[in-house]
């Protein structure tokens, strides 16, 4: 693997190359030197970086997910098994498999948590949804596999 390093220097993007930054906090023709180019108006950049060859391995991942929608994933005391929180073996994903419907953590969220965040564009907008203050808190999650039924049903 062969590593590699540029170097340039490039006007300050903090203060337009000025030196001195004016921001929220500097009103009244006050300033202060920017802290990104030390008042030179010219910040140098280096990049160091390595040749990408392949995808290096993980020895230490059993199960891969889209996304994690804010809860902790894991076995915990052996209380779980990774599977309980969806995704897919980490084999799989490797092979080049793409996420698809169940695969989802339709055990601990609802399609609207998970959607929030792995695909905006799915999220219901059912009403029934509005006015929580978070999804646990919503008074259908505890029936959460009802919702799920039903976004499978829509969705076809």
């Amino acid at each position: 693997m062969s590593s590699h390093i540029i170097e340039f220097d490039e006007k300050c993007k903090s203060c337009k190359g000025t030196g001195l930054y004016v921001g929220m906090g500097e009103r009244d023709g006050a300033a202060v030197v920017c802290h990104t180019c030390k008042g030179t108006g010219c910040h140098h950049v280096k990049i160091e970086y390595e040749d990408f060859l392949m995808g290096i391995p993980r020895g230490d991942v059993i199960q891969v997910f889209e996304v994690n929608p804010g809860i902790c994933i894991g076995t915990g005391d052996d209380t779980y098994q990774l599977s309980d929180f969806g995704g897919m073996p980490y084999q799989e994903w490797l092979d080049g498999k793409q996420f698809e419907r169940g695969m989802e953590n339709r055990k601990f969220t609802c399609p609207t948590w998970w959607y929030q965040t792995a695909n905006y564009n799915l999220k219901p907008k059912w009403k029934e949804c509005f006015g929580c203050n978070t999804f646990s808190s919503c008074k259908y999650f505890k029936n959460k596999d009802k919702c799920w039924e039903r976004f499978d049903k829509e969705l076809q």
